[in-house]
């Protein structure tokens, strides 16, 4: 009984360390949005984006899978709506913006 008890208070310990760490992630990669992304495009669950060509972040999914834009991100986005920015992520940042944008799809 008292390793079952043991093994039960490790595995939420782990588990609950794992929230947190993906709750940090998200919480980044929010910031990230925000402060780079937000000019132009919706980067939260509701609202329309800025500039129209830009599409909302929620709705990424259904023209990409949310994981194969971490290769985009690392060599650097250069297409887009024309007026966009040129880019290029940290594994961090890119783990982060992964994260934040798997939070939103609809």
């Amino acid at each position: 009984m008292t390793r079952r008890l043991t093994f039960l208070c490790v595995a939420l310990v782990l588990g609950s360390s794992a929230v947190m760490a993906q709750s940090g992630r998200v919480q980044r990669g929010q910031v990230f949005a925000q402060t780079n992304c937000s000019q132009c495009h919706a980067i939260g669950r509701f609202g329309d984006s800025p500039i129209p060509e830009a599409p909302p972040f929620r709705t990424l999914h259904t023209r990409y899978p949310i994981e194969d834009l971490a290769e985009a991100f690392a060599e650097g986005i250069t297409t887009g709506h024309p007026s966009m920015p040129q880019f290029q992520l940290d594994p961090a940042q890119i783990n982060d913006l992964l994260a934040y944008l798997n939070s939103i799809q609809g």
